[in-house]
Formats: C-alpha cells, sequence, structure tokens
C-alpha cells in the first residue's frame, strides 16, 4: 500500500488505514463478505433505515481502536506498534464469523459453534495465509497475552464493539434513545493495574452507555417483530432441512445447500466447510426464501411468504409465563382452522422467553476511577438507583401463531 485509504463514514467521517497488512484484511474475499451480512438481521422489517451491515460496523470499531490507542499513550500507557496492529487486527476480525442475517442464524446452520468461534477459525486461516502475521491479534483476541485490558478493549463491558453498534444501530434503526457520546468514553478511559477503568469525570457518561443499552435491546434488538421475524427464519431452515431429508428436491444456492443437508457440528466443521461458509451470505438465504415462497410445501410457503412479504404471525410478549390451558387453546384453534398434523402445528405455534441484562457486573465490572486512585464497580460509584436495578436480568416470554386466526 503506497498511499492512505479512507473510507467515510456517515458516523465518524474518514476512517484512515495507513497499516499495509489491516488494508490487506480488508480487501480479502472472506472480509468483503461482511458487506452482505446484515449487521440486525431482519430488524429492518421493523425499522425501515436497519439496512447497515457488518462491514460499517468493525470499520467502525477499528475506528473507535485507533481512538483508544490515542487516547491512552497519552495518558502514559505504553502500546507498542505491534500491539497497536494487533489490537486493530483483532477488532476488525471480530465479527468475521457472522453468518447470514448475523445473530438470527446463530446455531441453524453450524450446531453449537458461536461466531466468536468462527471469528476465530478465520484469523488462525488468514494467519497461514500471511505467514504468522496475525499470531498476537490471536492472543489478544483469546485473551491469552498478558496484557490484560487489551482483550478488554475487544470483548468486554465497555469495549469499542459495544461503544459503535449503540451508536451505530441507533442512527441507522432512528432510536436516539441509544445514541451515546463514545468520544467522551473513550477520552475518560484509563488504564491501572493492567485493566480498564473509566476516570471519575466520565461517570455519567457511562450511566448513559448502561441505560442506552436497556433501551435498544427491548426496543430494537428484542423488539418483538424482530424476535418473531427471527424465529421464522429458523423455522423456515428447519422445514428445509426435513424436506431435504425426505427426498424433497429444493432451489437454494450449492453453499446454502451444503449446511441444509448436512448437519454441521463443532467437529464437522473443518477449513473446508470453513471456506464454504466464507461463500454464504444473506442473499443466499433470501434468494432461496423467494423461490420457496411458491413451494407446494404449505408450511416452507407459509412460512417463507411470512419474511418476503412481511407477513409475519401474531406475537404476543409478557412478563409471566403463558398458561399452559391457553397455549394449548391456541393449539387448538390452528390445528382445526388449519388442518395440521402435531409437527406442522410445531412450525407455526411456538413460545419461548428472550432475556436482557443491560450490565453484568458477575462477567466483568466497569471500574470507576477517583482522583485519588481509589477504584469502584459502577453500581456503588453511582448514585442512581437505576443502574444496579439493570444489573438484574429481565427476562420476558412470548407466543407466536398465525395472525390471520384472531
Amino acid at each position: 500500500m503506497k498511499k492512505l485509504k479512507i473510507f467515510n463514514d456517515p458516523i465518524y467521517g474518514f476512517i484512515t488505514v495507513r497499516n499495509p497488512l489491516i488494508y490487506k484484511i480488508i480487501e480479502h474475499p472472506y472480509f468483503q463478505r461482511l458487506r452482505r451480512i446484515s449487521q440486525m438481521g431482519l430488524s429492518y422489517l421493523v425499522y425501515p433505515g436497519a439496512h447497515h451491515t457488518r462491514f460499517h460496523h468493525v470499520l467502525g470499531c477499528t475506528y473507535l481502536m485507533q481512538m483508544a490507542v490515542e487516547t491512552l499513550r497519552l495518558k502514559n500507557v505504553e502500546i507498542s506498534d505491534k500491539e497497536e496492529e494487533a489490537l486493530n487486527l483483532a477488532i476488525l476480525m471480530h465479527d468475521i464469523g457472522h453468518g447470514p442475517f448475523s445473530h438470527a442464524l446463530e446455531h441453524s446452520l453450524i450446531t453449537g459453534v458461536g461466531h466468536e468461534k468462527v471469528s476465530l477459525r478465520f484469523m488462525e486461516l488468514l494467519n497461514e495465509e500471511y505467514n504468522g502475521a496475525l499470531e498476537l491479534a490471536i492472543k489478544v483476541f483469546k485473551g491469552e497475552y498478558h496484557r490484560k485490558f487489551m482483550n478488554q478493549l475487544i470483548s468486554g463491558q465497555l469495549d469499542m464493539d459495544r461503544l459503535d453498534y449503540l451508536k451505530r444501530d441507533s442512527f441507522y434503526s432512528g432510536v436516539a434513545e441509544g445514541n451515546i457520546n463514545v468520544e467522551r468514553l473513550i477520552t475518560m478511559l484509563h488504564v491501572r493495574n493492567d485493566e480498564l477503568v473509566v476516570e471519575f469525570k466520565g461517570i455519567y457518561s457511562v450511566e448513559k452507555f448502561i441505560m442506552a443499552r436497556r433501551f435498544m435491546y427491548w426496543q430494537v434488538y428484542l423488539h418483538k417483530t424482530g424476535i418473531v421475524a427471527e424465529r421464522v427464519l429458523v423455522k423456515i431452515l428447519k422445514r428445509a432441512r426435513e424436506l431435504l431429508t425426505e427426498g424433497d428436491k429444493l432451489e437454494c444456492s450449492g453453499t446454502l445447500n451444503v449446511f441444509l443437508e448436512q448437519k454441521i457440528n463443532e467437529t464437522a466443521f473443518n477449513k473446508e466447510k470453513l471456506i464454504t461458509f466464507s461463500q454464504l451470505d444473506d442473499y443466499d438465504v433470501m434468494s432461496a426464501l423467494k423461490g420457496w415462497v411458491s413451494h407446494p410445501d404449505k408450511i416452507l410457503s407459509y412460512l417463507s411468504n411470512s419474511i418476503v412479504n412481511r407477513r409475519l404471525p401474531k406475537i404476543e410478549m409478557r412478563n409471566d409465563p403463558f398458561e399452559p390451558g391457553y397455549v394449548e387453546k391456541i393449539r387448538s384453534k390452528v390445528k382445526d382452522a388449519l388442518n395440521l398434523d402435531p409437527k406442522e402445528l410445531d412450525y407455526v405455534v411456538y413460545h419461548g422467553t428472550v432475556e436482557n441484562k443491560a450490565y453484568d457486573q458477575e462477567k466483568e465490572q466497569i471500574k470507576i476511577m477517583y482522583k485519588n486512585g481509589e477504584q469502584k464497580d459502577i453500581i456503588k460509584a453511582s448514585d442512581s438507583s437505576s443502574i444496579e436495578a439493570l444489573s438484574m436480568t429481565v427476562r420476558k416470554y412470548y407466543l407466536c401463531y398465525p395472525k390471520k386466526l384472531l
């Protein structure tokens, strides 16, 4: 790379790439695939503007990491050029393992393998391709590097991933409650005893960050329409697999067909399957769904039409579990009205739970550092009782069934 590379981002403005290796990774087909992976899954069915991609997000994260490194260096935290490169590479590739529609199909295509593990596989594969150049980045990503705060910048309570997705998803969805001041939060970061801390004058920005997470999860990520859309998508792939097992022929891309015909778990997810996965994106799934709308199987057709033409099922959400008698009443009504057998009924009437914890202090604390060097968890440092409440797990229950029966 003989010149500076610049990306124009609608959130932060110009994002510059000075490092040749980082630019090579961005140019790689594995990474370019992220342009075809929706950042917010099917949330665009609720918020029409939410069509941004994982590519947008990881570039934004890299920009914030550059800002964080510069801030910490100004505060006399020693970070070498190699460590800076490793941090940027790790955050750049932290989401490279996402499949079609991001979290929506997280465990539907590869059983028991989350996107973090797939990201690590991609990093290891690229490390081979670039003769070990990603070795340090992989150590930092896995939390095996001796400087703990570096892993916290990538995967922690106040990491660059969370800072970017809250601000970015708020912008594209139009939900202003998620908009946070990332510049101030990063400016308030410091390192003490090899751990990331926040200077006391940044305490209100941290409170706003935790509140924004709560708003965004219940108003956007766990919006009831988004929940039912993602559940329908999972049901579609399940039905497609069932039909293929029974000998039915389904029109879809060869790449998607591999993950439908074969039950791939962590053991079977070898290098060959990883390379095949690198060619799979939202377009494969949506193209298949468009064809399946007219499939003779009434369940596959109904479910596919639900997504393609936004004819989504009814979803009820409650704070308490649904009474078994009420669920059975709905099932009986649907079964008689649509003439379905018990197996088919499970595709159109189903229930479950979703939960959220805005601040998980058990996993890792956000530490506030006072001028005298004393450190306290944000819950104890804050004078707002709502922060402690947001550290509790909130669980909600949902029930889905065909809307036309109302």
